[in-house]
């Protein structure tokens, strides 16, 4: 008969294990070529960036396979303790971290700086597949997910308090995992209109909501599309889905007369959508249906969001993060300025063509045009020495792992180990997309690192830490 230990190992996903590798060793080589200069010889060496990287390196590989000798179970156990500690440290961090670059999120232990926004997400993810894996637990119970949403925000809030937006925003990640636990996607859709009436307002600035006309009818027909898609696969909806969907070619076509007119007619629009919210609510009445309920509801959020979105950007963003989000919209160019670290970026990426220039040949890395070359634009590396085969390469790997992911969660049997696993992959995700997005300029510059290629203890670390513990947990699928 097997010892459990030998089954941890026959049972572990080493395709896993081997990415990660692959990852990690990849990481180890761009960094160190990153950071390169002509008197540091040995990629061993420890006064350099590639040396204690190397260093970091072995103690996450040992941290993760000491992981896997954890009885699974614990890690349900202990989870509740683990995301009080880690609030608790999120709380010490605020109050005696120094100032390192505009934010206070790095405890500082003589030569050692520990960043516990990064541990915060496998903890966070750990209490919330601790919480969802209660008896009977139903996700749109309102009490349920009032919990839920406290212990993503309690989180995202202290790191925000920090001024370390970027770790905080990726928090935002575990509604992907909700989703496929049965949060409805009208949530999701919410959030995605948040963000893009955010832009609408800021691009098309003006004198109706702040906006311009076009502005305004492009969000009043997204609102009446989503009450449209919200009505049609409802049975109980038909007589006010004859009055949405002419509403919506009203304002339609007032906009296209107040273009031919030049005369504004943003009171007709509203008022269009003032009768339909109108009709809507008496179907509320009458059959007392929650979706009519949450229409009402996103439709009256959709008006004073775009009222607060101005208040919101030149009240609470900080100048910096102001203008970042101008450069990315192309608002404004600054290319000696805020948008410096991403020009220099696109022109180091455009640079690699398809073969790269060569390991330790990228010009733009070596002469340090590149701002944080070795941390949160380490990317650019891989596309100016790697060229377009490279970083395919690099988006490859990061395409296999999260499939992977995807798989080991699907078919796992207990609930704590398929939440956890979903939060993993959305967490990798989220980070690889915004990364990415920041280094190429389509996306603000927030400053979070590169999953296991970025320079960090703190961030290799609690990847390594993220990752394994799923392993451990997937491991344990058949008991």
């Amino acid at each position: 008969m097997s010892s459990p230990k030998s089954k941890i190992w026959s049972n572990l996903d080493w395709i896993t294990v081997s990415i990660y590798v692959v990852m990690v060793v990849a990481g180890w080589f761009n960094i160190y070529a990153a950071s390169y200069d002509f008197d540091q010889v040995s990629i061993f060496d420890l006064s350099g960036r590639a040396g204690m990287q190397m260093l970091w390196i072995v103690i996450s590989v040992v941290m993760g396979f000491s992981l896997l000798l954890i009885e699974s179970n614990w890690y349900d156990i202990f989870a509740y303790w683990v995301y009080v500690f880690l609030i608790l440290l999120l709380v010490v961090t605020i109050f005696v971290a120094p100032d390192i670059k505009g934010s206070r999120s790095w405890l500082v232990m003589g030569p050692v700086r520990l960043q516990a926004a990064e541990f915060a997400k496998f903890a966070t993810a750990l209490a919330i597949a601790r919480f969802m894996n209660g008896y009977r637990f139903e996700l749109m119970n309102v009490k349920n997910f009032a919990v839920i949403l406290c212990l993503i925000l309690l989180p995202l809030g202290l790191i925000l308090l920090q001024k370390e937006t970027g770790s905080a925003l990726i928090f935002l990640a575990f509604f992907v995992m909700l989703y496929r636990e049965g949060m409805p996607g009208a949530i999701i859709f919410t959030g995605f209109c948040t963000i893009l009436f955010f832009l609408i307002a800021l691009k098309l600035d003006g004198m109706v909501w702040g906006i311009t006309p076009l502005g305004e009818y492009i969000i009043l027909v997204l609102v009446l599309l989503f009450i449209y898609i919200m009505l049609f696969t409802y049975k109980k909806g038909r007589t006010t889905k004859y009055i949405v969907f002419p509403s919506m070619g009203l304002i339609i076509i007032s906009m296209a007369v107040s273009f031919f007119v030049k005369f504004n007619l943003c009171h007709v629009t509203l008022g269009i959508l003032a009768l339909t919210v109108l009709a809507i609510l008496t179907n509320y009445i009458r059959f007392g249906s929650s979706r009519y309920l949450y229409i009402i509801l996103f439709v009256l959020f959709s008006i004073v969001y775009l009222y607060s979105v101005d208040y919101f950007f030149n009240d609470v963003l900080e100048p910096y993060q102001q203008t970042r989000v101008k450069v990315a919209l192309g608002m404004i160019d600054d290319p000696s300025g805020a948008g410096y670290n991403v020009n220099q970026s696109k022109i180091a990426i455009g640079s690699g063509g398809l073969l790269g220039k060569g390991y330790l040949n990228g010009t733009q890395t070596k002469l340090k045009y590149v701002p944080e070359q070795d941390t949160d634009f380490i990317f650019c590396t891989v596309g100016e020495e790697e060229g377009f085969l490279g970083a395919g390469g690099v988006l490859l790997l990061f395409l296999a792992l999260i499939v992977r992911l995807i798989f080991l969660a699907e078919r796992q049997r207990h609930r704590f180990s398929r939440i956890y696993g979903y939060s993993v992959a959305s967490i990798l995700t989220f980070h690889v997309a915004v990364n990415i997005g920041m280094v190429i300029g389509i996306m603000p510059v927030i400053g979070i690192p590169l999953p296991f290629f970025s320079y960090g203890g703190s961030s290799i670390c609690a990847f390594t830490i993220l990752l394994f513990i799923f392993l451990r947990l997937d491991t344990s699928r058949n008991r």
